[in-house]
Parts: structure tokens; sequence; C-alpha cells
């Protein structure tokens, strides 16, 4: 894995999966080998300290279903979201979001206003240990101003409403968030060669239809670009969560900083193809999620997609497979060993 990154001469093309995508990791060994399975496991090297904000989190059942209800409390009044957990495999999801209003813009301007952005290194000292040699931190920054509004505080469709009917204040909004973001680089900095970081992720969930080119280049771009900045010399590389259709975006990504595409969704679920990114971008590393559909297939059909997607880029040394999206439950004890076949086969 740390070859993929380095550039170094690999192998073999790396199977990977987000730290407990199947819960414990020690099923997924016993069924198909440690050897055969590495990790990702999602960890921070920051945290936000808020000393005038207070947060609070009620639960309730609504038709069957858990929810929770997160309230933050500040001196400029309060805002809350309510979100649901999937039955099945405990996703959540926002029913209602944090900001609603414009005068919820005020409260949640306070609230980034109040943040003071510090070095915590316990969860990523504890998962480092954990891993071992079996996988790397998965460095998360969070995601850019763009992306993070419309998928942790405002319905989407009220966000591109607000842009427009007031710019000003969506423009300091944005603005603070950059602010928090420069200040996590520079820890991210600070700490960079003395532990070896590879890289880090924004995770963002970049999907075209959501974001466009233009709001991409403005909102986006730039912020990963000074993070490639303020990292230069470090040989730590600035990745980016792009789970989506990304087609609309290619020539953005290209001319853009980011090294790691992380969870790279290829046909017949998104538009971009493993031959795609290797021939749009051709000093990054694809970090490919198997698609999620095709683990519903037969075992001969998912062998053929694994060996489709070894065939565009597994020669290149700059790829590895992963499942970093959510799986048809119990859909792995079939679809491992088929991906794990493929890749032996490929070698």
């Amino acid at each position: 894995m740390l070859a993929v990154i380095r550039g170094e001469k690999i192998d073999r093309v790396p199977f990977v999966h987000y730290y407990n995508m199947v819960n414990p990791n020690e099923a997924a060994w016993e069924l198909i080998g440690r050897d055969n399975l590495g990790l990702l496991k999602w960890t921070m090297v920051h945290q936000f300290i808020t000393p005038d904000c207070q947060f609070e989190t009620t639960r309730f059942e609504r038709n069957g279903i858990r929810g929770e209800r997160h309230i933050i409390h500040t001196p400029a009044g309060s805002i809350f979201e309510e979100m649901l957990f999937e039955r099945v495999i405990g996703g959540a999801s926002i029913k209602k979001h944090f900001i609603k209003e414009k005068k919820d813009y005020e409260i949640f301007l306070f609230y980034l206003k109040n943040i003071i952005v510090k070095e915590n290194l316990d969860n990523f000292l504890n998962d480092f240990k954990l891993l071992g040699d079996d996988g790397l931190v998965h460095v998360s920054i969070e995601r850019t101003a763009y992306q993070q509004l419309w998928i942790q505080w405002v319905l989407i469709d009220e966000l591109c409403q607000h842009l427009i009917d007031f710019p000003d204040l969506m423009e300091e909004v944005i603005k603070q968030l950059n602010n928090i973001h420069r200040r996590i680089f520079l820890i991210v900095r600070n700490l960079a060669k003395k532990y070896q970081i590879p890289y880090v992720i924004f995770g963002d969930n970049i999907t075209a239809p959501m974001i466009g080119e233009n709001y991409f280049r403005k909102y986006c771009v730039p912020i990963y670009d000074m993070c490639a900045e303020i990292l230069d010399g470090t040989g730590t590389l600035v990745g980016v969560h792009m789970d989506g259709d990304l087609k609309p975006l290619w020539n953005a990504i290209k001319h853009s900083r980011v090294r790691v595409i992380d969870s790279m969704s290829v046909p017949p679920d998104n538009d971009t193809s493993v031959a795609d990114a290797i021939s749009n971008w051709p000093e990054t590393r694809l970090l490919v999620n198997f698609p999620s559909s095709v683990h519903l297939k037969s075992p001969a059909e998912i062998y053929q997609k694994t060996i489709e997607i070894l065939n565009q880029g597994g020669k290149s040394g700059r790829m590895w497979i992963q499942i970093s999206e959510n799986m048809p439950p119990g859909a792995w004890k079939k679809s491992y060993p088929e991906i794990v076949r493929a890749i032996k086969d490929f070698c």
C-alpha cells in the first residue's frame, strides 16, 4: 500500500477495505487470508474546542426507527439537526439540517468563530498502533466548505438558494470554514515528517451533479492547492474522497494538486473508469472502490469485473482495489474471494 502511494515498484495490486467494513476484520481475514486484505482507518490529528458553545444529544424513535437530535447551544442562539439510522447497516441520514433560514447562519458563524483548532494525536497514535503492519491511517482533514455545508449543515436546495439570496453572508461563512482548514493544514505540516504521514484526505464525497465544475473550481480546488502548498517538502500527498460521477470535473482535477483519489467509483455505478483516470491524471494514485452493485452479481461476473479493473490500471503501480462504500449485507463472503483470486491471477 505504501509503495503505491510513494510511487515505488509493487509485486501485487493491494486489496484493501475500510476498517470494520466487515465487522470484525478478522472474519474477512479468516475467509481470504490476512496477507490478502489491508486496512484503512479514518483518523484525525486535530480537534475542535469551542469554549463558549455546548453540544447536546437527545435520542428518539420515529416509526420504529432510531433517531438522534443534535443541538449546538451558543450565546447567539441554538441550532439543531435530526437524523435517523437505517435499520440494516445503521447508516445515518439527516432529516432536518442545522441551518434552515438566514438567521441560523448568524448562530453558525458564532460557532465557527469560536472554534479553536488544536493538535490531538491520541486517536492517530492509537490507530497507528492498532493497524501495525495491516494497513494505513486515513488522516481526515475535514470537508471543504461547499461540500461540508450541503452534506453536514444545510439542505442542498436551500444552500443553492442562499448562495444567490445573501451572497455576502455566505462568503463570510465559507471564509471562516477556509480559515479553519488552514489551521488544520498547519498542524498536519508540523507532524507530517515526524510521523511520515503518506497522505491526507478531504472527505468531500465529490460527485459532479451536486457541485458542478464552476463551484468545484471556486470552492474546492483552491483549498486542495492551498493544502498541497503548505505540505510542500513533507512528502505528504493531498487526497480527496471522490465517490461519485466525475466526468465534468476531469479537467479541473487534472489541473489541481490532488494526488490521491479515494473511493473512486467506477462503472457500472459511476461514469469514470480506471482507464479514464490513468489517462487524465498521470500523477494521481487511485484508491478504486469495487463497484457496490457488482457484489450482487455471480462469482464469475465479480471475477471478470476485477480483471477488467486490473487490466485498465493494474500495471501502472498507481492503484489498488478497495471496499469503501457500503456493500449489500453479507455480499463480501461471495465477492472477496473472487477479487483476491483475480488479483493473484493478474499478477
